[in-house]
């Protein structure tokens, strides 16, 4: 299918790439006042007080060409876009798609409103998709393998390891991600955006992790907790291709980068599992762990 978008704002920067067979018209309004309250969902992102209306008003911000790219091929409800005009080629074929207000502003103007330069001359909205359950989770088949397996994090709170662990467990087809309330939000700016809007695609759940490995468990599922050591908590944690998961889901849980997980967690896991590395490296970072974990499990 080829396409034609056709520029309607006031604008002098028209985008009219010609096509043949289908015309589809895609409507820019052009934004040339910091103040204009079509931009109000990206006032202040830095500012933490104004970040708060994001949960408040129950929706979030993606930044860049390829994590907006992303926002649109997904189920989630854009709520619109803003596109520096230098930009508008290399998102022209993906925006045949959305439903939503696209804005064209200069990249200063864009800059003033959510303080600090928006370098990568995209940005978008869109509405929190809500939490999921285990059961809307183990309704749908594995991505796969021959169980469904859960990415269960507690206490990580670095955005940036949030958005990695997401991608990790997209490319390596893990079910959904589990955070306890201890986490970090995983539709905060910066989260979306190292995780490469694969946080769109992800099913999240939320719930307290030792309550979510009973509900687990009396699902016929097992959960086994990441740490460093090779003795915790009185256990001795296994080798992870010693793994022996029994028939139902699988929870792979893992803590914080600076403390790792806590002893009631250690505790309430089926068993706890070590990545085999160096004697000599005291640890691998959190997201780095999970990626290694989700591609050795993949088969289980």
């Amino acid at each position: 299918m080829q396409f034609r978008h056709e520029f309607n704002g006031t604008s002098p920067h028209a985008f009219r790439p010609l096509r043949t067979r289908q015309t589809v018209r895609v409507h820019f309004e052009t934004i040339e006042d910091p103040n204009d309250s079509r931009l109000v969902d990206y006032i202040g992102l830095t500012d933490p007080q104004i970040r708060r209306r994001q949960l408040d008003r129950q929706f979030f911000i993606a930044e860049g060409i390829e994590t907006v790219k992303r926002l649109v091929r997904s189920q989630i409800e854009c709520r619109s876009i803003v596109i520096a005009p230098n930009r508008l080629a290399a998102m022209h074929e993906i925006l045949v798609d959305v439903r939503c207000p696209v804005y064209v502003a200069e990249r200063h103007v864009v800059s003033e409103i959510v303080g600090f330069d928006l370098h990568r001359g995209v940005i978008a909205s869109g509405d929190r998709p809500p939490a999921r359950s285990l059961t809307d989770v183990l309704a749908r088949p594995p991505r796969l393998g021959p169980r469904h397996r859960l990415a269960v994090l507690h206490g990580v709170n670095d955005h940036e390891n949030l958005g990695a662990i997401v991608r990790s467990a997209r490319a390596f087809h893990v079910d959904a991600l589990v955070l306890d309330p201890t986490c970090a939000d995983p539709y905060y700016r910066r989260s979306v955006r190292v995780s490469m809007g694969e946080i769109f695609f992800l099913p999240v759940i939320h719930s307290p992790v030792t309550v979510f490995l009973d509900r687990l468990r009396g699902l016929g599922g097992t959960s086994a907790a990441f740490t460093p050591r090779s003795v915790t908590s009185g256990r001795t944690a296994v080798s992870v291709e010693n793994l022996r998961p029994q028939s139902g889901p699988l929870a792979l849980i893992f803590g914080s980068e600076g403390f790792g997980l806590p002893d009631d967690v250690l505790s309430a896991a089926d068993t706890c599992v070590r990545i085999p590395i160096a004697s000599d490296v005291d640890s691998l970072n959190v997201g780095h762990a999970a990626s290694v974990a989700f591609a050795l499990t993949a088969q289980m």
